[in-house]
């Protein structure tokens, strides 16, 4: 049987998916970032999932962020070697630079002071914490670590 988290009860909580979030990946917050403008965090995260092929060139053509996602998630699409490995990083960009050119992104973020900031996708367990709220919450914590950084700026 889990046992309950009492931390969880204050948290702030968001979803990736949820376009009406400044903490969404899929919202429209564009920014620029390496030699490109991307409409969305979602749009440069699995663009780069496919960096260097044809295929990416779709994903950044995406009308949404969502759909960016869809595109970046067919199965039968090769991925470049080690993705996972470097995922973490290429949201933490993206994320990062998301802040640093949206003040309304930036002062909400902020505006959290020091909760818990989590991810609550029902199925995503290594972004979020998934249904039984066991998951890494990798979003939350890349958001906190942003955060942490920005304070002081």
């Amino acid at each position: 049987m889990l046992e309950h988290d009492p931390t969880l009860e204050n948290a702030f909580r968001f979803s990736r998916f949820d376009s009406e979030s400044l903490f969404s990946t899929v919202s429209n917050h564009p920014f620029e970032l390496e030699d490109h403008n991307w409409p969305t965090v979602e749009h440069y995260y699995q663009a780069h999932k496919f960096e260097g092929l044809p295929y990416s060139d779709a994903i950044l053509s995406a009308s949404s962020g969502s759909e960016a996602y869809r595109l970046g998630n067919a199965w039968f699409k090769r991925k470049v070697p080690q993705w996972k490995d470097k995922r973490r990083v290429w949201m933490t960009r993206a994320l990062y630079r998301k802040v640093m050119e949206h003040d309304d992104v930036k002062r909400s973020l902020l505006d959290t002071k020091d909760s818990l900031l989590i991810e609550t996708s029902l199925y995503g367990h290594y972004w979020g914490i998934g249904r039984d709220q066991r998951g890494e919450n990798i979003m939350g914590k890349i958001w906190m670590d942003i955060r942490e950084k920005i304070k002081d700026m």
